[in-house]
């Protein structure tokens, strides 16, 4: 995945069920993104056109994918699965031996595909998110 491919990825997701978007989906934050994980996120082109990406990045110790997605119209034909396959082929190459992703527990196609795919769902952990000062509004001048 390039620079040049955020703007028809975030039309892709935008416009995919059952995926969830934030302010680090900026184009500003993905750029980041792409910098800091170099080479490990894809995209699938049909006929010039975006039809599907994954983002993938680790930390040195596990791999992480996000919004691994594919045009309605094109899914069936094993696209998300290459790009999944893909992706953890370049975690693989980098060292990293395990990989974990997010999905909403309201995304029924979303957990079908992953468990059909033979990922393990991890029924024993919760996550927690919090914002660090960079993610959140800046304050008013005249108040909190």
């Amino acid at each position: 995945m390039l620079a040049s491919d955020i703007a028809a990825a975030q039309e892709l997701w935008r416009n995919t069920e059952g995926m969830g978007l934030s302010r680090s989906d900026s184009a500003e934050g993905l750029n980041a993104f792409l910098e800091h994980n170099p080479g490990l996120s894809r995209v699938a082109m049909l006929d010039g056109r975006l039809v599907g990406t994954a983002l993938c990045g680790h930390d040195g110790r596990r791999g992480m994918l996000y919004h691994v997605a594919v045009d309605a119209a094109c899914r069936g034909q094993g696209l998300g699965r290459a790009l999944v396959r893909s992706c953890l082929e370049a975690l693989a190459a980098a060292g990293i031996g395990r990989c974990h992703l997010f999905v909403f527990n309201s995304n029924r196609g979303g957990l079908a595909f992953w468990q059909h795919e033979g990922w393990e769902r991890r029924d024993d952990l919760t996550v927690f998110s919090c914002d660090t000062p960079a993610g959140l509004p800046p304050r008013s001048a005249t108040g909190p």
